[in-house]
């Protein structure tokens, strides 16, 4: 499991906080925190619309300062934003993200299609937002596709998202995830299938159960990557007993590592 760290997100209120004081101490220990609970990147997104690029460019290179293996999700809804930060990257990380919306998957497909390592994200829609069943959604991966095949981008750099809502407003909205991420792999067995996890339990209260839900029903469906919150231990415990379950931790050699890590958060 691709584990994406959540927490650098200027929607969140003291991430929010941090960034317009630039408190570089409470941002580096947010950073080292994910890195410890074996974050594979971080996902950092400023918030802001204007500035954008800066609070992002300061960001990395705070980080980087302490971690220079890191590797980053740029993570922004304006592609400029995000190819005007890649080279400040020291390590090819992950692009967050494309879409069918407007010229934004053209505009990153281009630019980073020579750019050895760098992966990316794609949401599975349109200029009409996000599509109601899984039918529409499979037709713009099937466009999404044929795009990167026209610049030259292996599906093996592309993270498909087939997007949720809410499930308080949409009671579908999981087994339209899952319906998607099975069509895929009958097309794609080797497809890599990511999701945001915390936008399916968006207004509802005690979140945490419904996110624990949504991942382990989805890795049980093939998604292998997840924009999520590694401090949560029991999410985090969570990813390595559905590894072990799934036979994809063989003996349980990860989840012993874990363990004996402590990322669980358990008395032993």
């Amino acid at each position: 499991m691709i584990i994406i760290g959540e927490k650098l997100n200027g929607a969140i209120k003291s991430v929010a906080e941090a960034i317009q004081k630039r408190d570089a101490d409470f941002v580096r220990n947010l950073a080292t925190r994910q890195l410890d609970s074996r974050s594979d990147y971080l996902d950092i997104c400023s918030g802001v619309h204007e500035g954008d690029a800066e609070v992002l460019k300061w960001t990395i290179d705070l980080i980087q300062a302490d971690h220079p293996d890191v590797k980053f999700s740029l993570d922004s809804p304006n592609p400029d934003t995000i190819l005007e930060c890649i080279p400040f990257c020291k390590n090819p990380g992950l692009i967050n993200s494309v879409s069918l919306e407007g010229d934004k998957a053209d505009k990153i497909f281009s630019a980073v299609a020579d750019k050895k390592g760098w992966k990316i994200v794609a949401l599975l829609l349109d200029d009409t937002g996000i599509p109601d069943d899984v039918e529409k959604r499979m037709d713009n991966f099937h466009r999404l596709v044929k795009k990167a095949d026209e610049y030259g981008i292996a599906l093996s750099r592309i993270y498909f998202d087939p997007m949720v809502f809410t499930v308080g407003t949409s009671p579908d909205s999981f087994l339209n995830f899952i319906g998607t991420a099975q069509k895929i792999h009958e097309e794609y067995p080797d497809a890599h299938i990511v999701s945001g996890l915390s936008n399916i339990s968006y207004g509802l209260p005690y979140r945490k159960a419904i996110n624990h839900a949504f991942l382990i029903g989805a890795m049980m469906f093939g998604m292998d990557s997840a924009i999520m919150d590694p401090l949560n231990r029991d999410m985090l415990g969570g990813v390595y007993a559905a590894e072990a379950l799934l036979g994809i931790d063989e003996y349980c050699i990860e989840y012993l590592s874990a363990y004996r890590e402590d990322l669980f958060g358990v008395q032993k």
